[in-house]
């Protein structure tokens, strides 16, 4: 069966919360109108449940609501 859910790459930029990670996920764009590629960046918090440290690179995928915020998971290290 396929996975519908989108699997983004990012890198972990805050672990102080309880199983929560904050995840910066990069990417590039082209302007609309001049054509020129712009870099885009989404912080997502992710439940963790790896205990991941600051830098680590990780897969996140969708997932139901956790909590108000939380709608990611780490599915790799």
């Amino acid at each position: 069966m396929l996975n519908k859910n989108r699997i983004l790459y990012g890198q972990v930029i805050s672990n102080k919360m309880n199983k929560t990670v904050t995840v910066v996920v990069n990417r590039i764009i082209k302007h609309s109108k001049y054509g020129k590629f712009i870099k885009r960046t989404t912080k997502l918090h992710v439940h963790d449940i790896y205990n991941s440290n600051i830098g680590d690179k990780v897969h996140i995928t969708e997932c139901r609501p956790i909590s108000k915020t939380k709608s990611w998971k780490i599915i790799k290290k």
